[in-house]
């Protein structure tokens, strides 16, 4: 395609004290191959206290295709919705601040968008750890496994172009949000989750294509893994007070999974006869983690990731299971 006819493109990136990575995400998009004139990049911040504004100002002096907004929410569907309105590209993009994008991404976006006419196109994240410790490795490990993140293909990654629920961050025509509304600003998490079921049952189309890729820095601690898996578990149920399509189905397989482990551990105590195929589940779940563990550790030649990476599948499973299942307490209690 002729530089011509290239469209003009937003980037928007929504950040919070984020001074250890801003610089680097901004890098990677200011070295793109896409020409310059037909570039803005907006960072959202949500009034960062740690020196992320003013790494992103001293940025904007150099380059003017850099603007900086202020998001006195602090909230992040906030955040890309202001970032929407003050756009002026054709295609949008979103990107967190821990990623960094490679020099192709945003061409190869835009080719594959007008190519497939599709609404929102976007590609595999290669997760990296944010320490590379044992733990740090095994957590990023376990966030790109399928056992980790069930039908996630953008995690686990596809051989060719395909439709999919939802992508990372995405690139999305403009006029989608004309089309079908702005980020839900309820939802403080999985905004980006129900825009794209919202798309979807709006007969939009949604591609993954594998090569587009890019890193993204995962959490590499377990408490900040179940911090974050908690929150993520709590909205996909949370979010139905302001959204019909809040989820899919593999979203609340952590819940059932859970459900399934309190309820009938507690009728295990009095009926003797279901703690037979309550233990027959509970060792499968194991042999199930071992077995993706080993093959981790195997893979890289490191067996000293096993037990993190074992431990690590847990924390994201109990934790968005018990997430999910406080969102769904706090509903039945909201309206009885």
């Amino acid at each position: 395609m002729e530089e011509q006819e290239l469209p003009k493109v937003t980037i928007i990136v929504p950040t919070r004290n984020e001074v250890h990575f801003i610089e680097k995400c901004l890098n990677s998009f200011m070295i793109s191959d896409y020409p310059e004139h037909l570039m803005e990049i907006i960072i959202v911040d949500g009034m960062s206290e740690d020196g992320t504004r003013d790494i992103v100002k001293e940025i904007s002096i150099r380059d003017n295709r850099v603007l900086l907004i202020d998001n006195e929410k602090k909230i992040t569907p906030v955040a890309m919705n202001l970032g929407v309105k003050a756009s002026t590209g054709e295609y949008i993009f979103f990107s967190g601040a821990h990623s960094e994008m490679p020099s192709d991404y945003i061409s190869k976006c835009v080719r594959h968008a007008i190519e497939s006419d599709a609404d929102n196109v976007g590609g595999v994240v290669k997760t990296e750890p944010r320490e590379n410790s044992p733990v740090g490795r095994a957590i990023a490990e376990v966030l790109s496994h399928p056992i980790g993140v069930g039908g996630a293909k953008f995690r686990t990654g596809v051989t060719k172009p395909t439709e999919v629920d939802t992508v990372p961050f995405g690139c999305y025509k403009r006029e989608v949000f004309d089309r079908i509304g702005y980020f839900n600003e309820q939802l403080v998490r999985n905004q980006d989750i129900e825009l794209n079921l919202r798309l979807k049952r709006a007969g939009g189309r949604i591609i993954l294509y594998p090569d587009i890729q890019f890193n993204y820095y995962a959490r590499s601690t377990y408490g900040d893994l179940w911090r974050n898996s908690f929150g993520n578990g709590y909205w996909v149920i949370a979010g139905s007070r302001f959204s019909n399509v809040p989820f899919s189905l593999r979203h609340i397989v952590p819940f059932l999974f859970v459900s399934f482990l309190l309820v009938l551990g507690l009728i295990s105590i009095w009926v003797p006869f279901v703690r037979i195929p309550y233990l027959v589940v509970i060792t499968l779940y194991i042999s199930l983690l071992l077995k993706a563990s080993l093959g981790i550790s195997l893979r890289l030649g490191k067996s000293a990731l096993l037990l993190p990476a074992f431990i690590g599948f847990i924390v994201l499973h109990i934790a968005y299971g018990l997430g999910s299942l406080k969102g769904l307490l706090q509903r039945m209690f909201a309206n009885g």
